[in-house]
């Protein structure tokens, strides 16, 4: 599943790309990604200019002036830009064909994705973003607000890294990533993390989505990049996907467990669990 760094990278590729290009047709072969009325959306995005593409965590920001279009990936989202002439793909569900002979096509295996058509000055009052909590890297991520997010759950870390009402953005991936940087035990309880043990959190969060944005994200088998772009974090990672092999830091053999449904990566040294 493609994370926050991941999430940016597609962004910031089709804001270099397709920015400024005119919707002049759209077609929807399977029109459930889209919530709503999709003949509604189909009338109200055709003739409008792309005039900004974001992110915010996991979701893409495609703005047409007045109107953003809010995409979600979920687990095998990709765009790609596609010359309009070039046959569909089965699993390109919505294809927006541009005003230079291009198509930007949303490919989604497992039809997960979603889109929803939002005046652009409510994007933040939609209840998917409202429910947000805060970016990985940013500044106002403090210790403290880790710290009251947790203390009183009886869940596990791995599953309080997952909840994107905490830390906005990320995925298993980086979960794995930053507890094993702050040196915390995925199963330890949110009630049993001292204040201390959130600012290790927090620089973990920071340093590592800072580092894998720049790098491109990372490109694993769940998550392989479109548009011509390569992550190369996945050089970088410390835990997961390494189950059986040699920790880098202290030589034990990492682990893999199962934390609330997922496949959790740790070293039981360096992440001891504590009573």
């Amino acid at each position: 599943m493609p994370e926050i760094a991941e999430v940016r990278t597609v962004a910031r590729t089709l804001s270099k790309r397709i920015v400024g290009r005119k919707i002049i047709g759209i077609e929807t072969p399977y029109d459930k990604i889209i919530e709503g009325s999709v003949l509604d959306f189909k009338k109200s995005i055709v003739d409008k200019y792309i005039t900004n593409i974001d992110n915010y965590g996991k979701w893409i920001f495609i703005t047409l002036g007045d109107l953003t279009i809010m995409s979600h990936l979920r687990m095998e989202g990709k765009y790609y830009i596609k010359p309009t002439k070039e046959e569909w793909n089965k699993h390109e569900h919505i294809i927006m064909h541009l005003d230079d002979g291009t198509d930007l096509r949303y490919h989604d295996v497992r039809k997960f994705g979603k889109m929803v058509l939002v005046k652009t000055d409510e994007i933040y009052k939609q209840k998917e973003i409202a429910k947000l909590g805060i970016e990985p890297d940013n500044d106002s991520l403090t210790k403290e607000y880790i710290y009251y997010s947790i203390h009183d759950s009886k869940l596990p870390m791995k599953s309080l890294m997952l909840d994107q009402s905490i830390i906005n953005g990320l995925g298993n991936i980086y979960a794995d990533e930053v507890l094993f940087a702050a040196k915390i035990h995925p199963l330890r309880m949110g009630s049993n993390i001292k204040l201390d043990e959130c600012e290790r959190v927090k620089e973990a969060a920071k340093d590592i989505i800072t580092k894998a944005t720049k790098m491109g994200g990372s490109t694993i088998r769940s998550y392989t990049s479109s548009l011509g772009v390569t992550g190369h974090y996945q050089d970088e990672l410390k835990v997961h996907t390494r189950n059986g092999k040699e920790c880098f830091e202290c030589g034990s053999i990492i682990e893999k467990i199962r934390v609330g449904g997922r496949g959790t990566y740790f070293c039981p040294k360096c992440q001891k669990e504590k009573k």
